[in-house]
């Protein structure tokens, strides 16, 4: 196969028209990529924001009134895992009491 003038400017536009296209499709996802770091930095300042004026505000008194809220939400949370936790033992001993009973009713 001889390669004319002809087929080497095809060859070459194919090639050009392949970069393009990747390029042109990289910066289509670039670009949302952009956006949806831009929606989340912008939710995340948003908070760091109102972080910063609530710290700014703080006193002696505020320290204490937050503190003593932390400590409630830290006692609902460790009242919330006991009740998990008892429940998952009874759901256990109902477990081990059907197959003590079937295991019984089978040997009759």
């Amino acid at each position: 196969m001889k390669l004319t003038a002809k087929s080497l400017k095809i060859i070459l536009a194919f090639v050009l028209i392949g970069f393009g296209a990747g390029i042109y499709l990289q910066d289509l996802q670039h670009r949302k990529s952009t956006q949806h770091a831009w929606k989340a930095n912008r939710y995340n300042l948003s908070r760091f924001d109102k972080i910063t004026e609530y710290n700014k505000k703080m006193n002696a008194a505020n320290w204490r009134m937050m503190r003593d809220s932390i400590q409630s939400q830290l006692d609902t949370l460790m009242i919330l895992r006991f009740r998990r936790e008892v429940d998952s033992i009874n759901d256990l001993n109902v477990q081990v009491e059907k197959s003590q009973t079937a295991g019984m009713l089978g040997g009759i």
